[in-house]
């Protein structure tokens, strides 16, 4: 690998146009108005894959959107790596924040701002240059597969049936991903834990249509001042999560372990600065790296309900809505979870008005093994190119589908990003350093080749 420096060296500018042309295909997948860019960034990774120099690359049609598929195998007896990634984005909005547009990649500061720029296009990407790299060098060391999807973002939804019907095709060693961050640039590191998720929708619904303010203020239920009294009891005064049975089936870190985290770089101050706070909250006795890796949360993502236009309507709606998060760790199960949040939710609600919930998407919590050949290979990789051996980490953070895997194909994950906390991921100026997604590309062929060396 002397002479990937000087390639990637050679290539920069074709990456980061690459990359450019697919950053400025607007993928969302939740929005239906953008079906046919989700479709078109499908083809075009295809075709850069193909292009790289892989084998059977095709386009695997699902009840949703594709799962692009292409591999290299050199040799049945080598070990064999499964890449996952994603070619989905989240939607741009609020469009008024950015600074650029969001599909209009620009280079600031040494960072790519574009939506997808860090999650998970430019990650994704990475793979594939750093393929190409170790295909013109005639130095790939072991097999390779590739699985892109494009409804990551939407929660995978058709990704495990794909994944149950495709075994035999997707038979590996190890699955590999770059859709996590690493410390600082300075500061590398591996994640090692994920927290599951369980997301519902919730809709209050009092008079059967809206009503006059004035008229009716004060005699009859407002379905948003309800939902918001609902909301609030979902936690007591020390942040602690009141749904009953919440934390039965909750991880218990070791004092130990707990240690052992606490060594991890971090200033509370800059942390504070980082997101413009004067001050944090969160759960009692838990520190703030506790907080968002080891320990379960409730969060509302979105709430409406009335009159949302310019001036004023006095009106008392007739509904109210909530999207409601819960970030889980080992042990919890985003299908258990959802059944305990509806019976509570429903329970806190006054007979003047009545309840729905809907169980949108959730996913397992998973801690990767730190103990495998694959890991070690992954941390000697970072080493050899950052100059410091990685540090392990959890993260809030929920990638789903690696507890799938898991079930599904009984392979471990190793979590190669190399996004960093401010990257602004899921937010108006999602940006992703340039030095961050050319030392992906430099870092991936030596996971490959320490991979092979250390399974002989």
């Amino acid at each position: 690998m002397s002479n990937i420096k000087d390639y990637i060296e050679t290539n920069k500018q074709r990456f980061l146009d690459e990359l450019f042309e697919l950053l400025r295909i607007p993928s969302v997948s939740a929005d239906p108005k953008h079906k046919q860019d989700v479709f078109k960034t499908a083809d075009a990774v295809k075709t850069y894959l193909a292009k790289a120099g892989a084998d059977h690359v095709e386009i695997c049609q699902t009840a949703g959107y594709p799962i692009v598929y292409a591999d290299k195998i050199i040799d049945a007896k080598l070990p064999t790596v499964l890449v996952y990634g994603h070619y989905d984005v989240q939607p741009a909005d609020p469009l008024e924040l950015w600074t650029s547009g969001p599909f209009e990649p620009v280079i600031k500061n040494d960072k790519i701002y574009a939506r997808g720029s860090c999650d998970d296009k430019g990650q994704m990407y990475m793979h594939v240059k750093a393929f190409e790299y170790m295909m013109q060098t005639n130095s790939l060391p072991c097999n390779i597969k590739f699985m892109i999807e494009g409804e990551e973002e939407v929660g995978s939804n058709n990704l495990g049936t794909f994944v149950a019907n495709n075994k035999e095709k997707l038979k590996a060693d190890v699955i590999l991903i770059s859709d996590t961050g690493i410390i600082a640039n300075d500061i590398p590191s591996i994640t090692v834990g994920l927290r599951g998720l369980t997301y519902v929708e919730v809709e209050v619904t009092g008079p059967n249509r809206d009503l006059h303010s004035g008229l009716y203020g004060g005699a009859v239920p407002n379905p948003i001042n309800i939902l918001c009294e609902m909301i609030a009891k979902m936690k007591d005064e020390n942040k602690h999560i009141t749904i009953p049975g919440f934390y039965d089936d909750v991880d218990v870190i070791s004092t130990e372990e707990r240690a052992e985290m606490a060594k991890a770089p971090f200033s509370l101050d800059e942390y504070k600065k980082s997101i413009g706070l004067k001050d944090i909250i969160g759960e009692e006795t838990y520190s703030t790296n506790e907080r968002i890796s080891i320990r379960p949360t409730i969060d509302v993502n979105g709430i409406w309900g009335g009159y949302q236009g310019e001036g004023a309507k006095t009106v008392i709606p007739s509904k109210a809505y909530a999207k409601i998060s819960m970030r889980l760790v080992p042990y919890q199960t985003s299908d258990k979870t959802f059944e305990q949040f509806k019976t509570y939710f429903e329970s806190l609600a006054p007979s003047s008005v009545s309840v729905k919930v809907t169980n949108h998407h959730g996913g397992e919590a998973a801690v990767t093994p730190m103990n495998t050949i694959a890991y070690q290979a992954a941390s000697k990789a970072m080493e050899t190119t950052f100059g410091k051996k990685p540090i392990p980490v959890r993260s809030g953070g929920s990638i789903p589908i690696v507890a799938m895997f898991k079930s599904e194909l009984g392979l471990d994950t190793v979590l190669l990003g190399f996004g960093l906390d401010s990257d602004a991921i899921h937010s108006p100026n999602e940006h992703y350093g340039v030095f961050n997604y050319l030392k992906g590309i430099e870092t991936i062929p030596y996971f490959y080749q320490y991979y092979a060396e250390m399974s002989k």
